[in-house]
């Protein structure tokens, strides 16, 4: 039955291990691990039952024995009192069987004391084992899950920031076009007076202009 208890704690340790290395969830994996000692201890529970049963039977026994040879042993003296020596003799004969038995009955039954007494320590140390995970389960699981809040407001943060970066980019870009296009009204207003021909040509140049630093600051804003 000893070896059951190392068993099991052996069990133990090696799932553990093996969902720490495979862990993606703790949540899960400490409540997968807590459901594994608790069917464990059960078995275990009903082993040390039976020892602590057997124990008590011998127990009974033993007392039952004991009652016998003290029985035999008044007889034995009801017997002499009466003069009856043949039957005295018998009688005592009968309480050496059964005092023979109360000497091997009483090793096996404090070997067996022993052994359940050690039985209930180690289920009772199992137990505080999983008291001791159960309250570990909350403290992981309320970390685990402040870890994730902690983690979602960074992807928030992170996507703020980068609205901001972008409306930042658009608004230099608004800036730019505002210069580009207040150069050319100042362009307009300086040629007024050049014909229509010029005037498309100017008008070509200026749109030519635009479009080469619209595209660098496109480029420059996508990168």
């Amino acid at each position: 039955m000893a070896n059951l208890f190392k068993r099991i704690s052996d069990v133990i340790a090696a799932n553990l291990n093996d969902l720490v290395d495979r862990v993606e969830d703790p949540e899960r994996m400490i409540k997968q691990l807590i459901r594994e000692m608790e069917e464990n201890i059960a078995s275990a529970r009903e082993g040390v039952i039976d020892a602590v049963a057997s124990e008590k039977q011998l127990a009974k026994e033993l007392e039952h024995q004991r009652r016998q040879a003290e029985d035999w042993q008044q007889r034995a003296r009801r017997a002499m009192e009466a003069g009856n020596e043949t039957l005295a003799r018998e009688a005592l004969l009968r309480r050496k069987e059964h005092d023979g038995i109360v000497t091997n009955l009483e090793a096996s039954w404090q070997s067996a004391r022993r052994s359940s007494e050690r039985l209930k320590t180690q289920l009772r140390a199992l137990e505080a084992k999983l008291e001791e995970a159960r309250l570990k389960k909350g403290s992981l699981v309320a970390r685990q899950r402040a870890a994730q809040a902690r983690e979602q407001m960074d992807q928030v943060n992170d996507r703020f920031q980068t609205g901001l970066n972008l409306n930042q980019s658009f608004g230099r870009m608004a800036d730019k076009v505002g210069e580009m296009e207040a150069r050319m009204e100042a362009r307009e207003e300086l040629y007024g007076d050049y014909s229509q021909v010029e005037r498309e040509f100017l008008k070509l140049e200026t749109d030519s202009e635009l479009e080469a630093e619209l595209a660098a600051l496109r480029k420059q804003v996508q990168s």
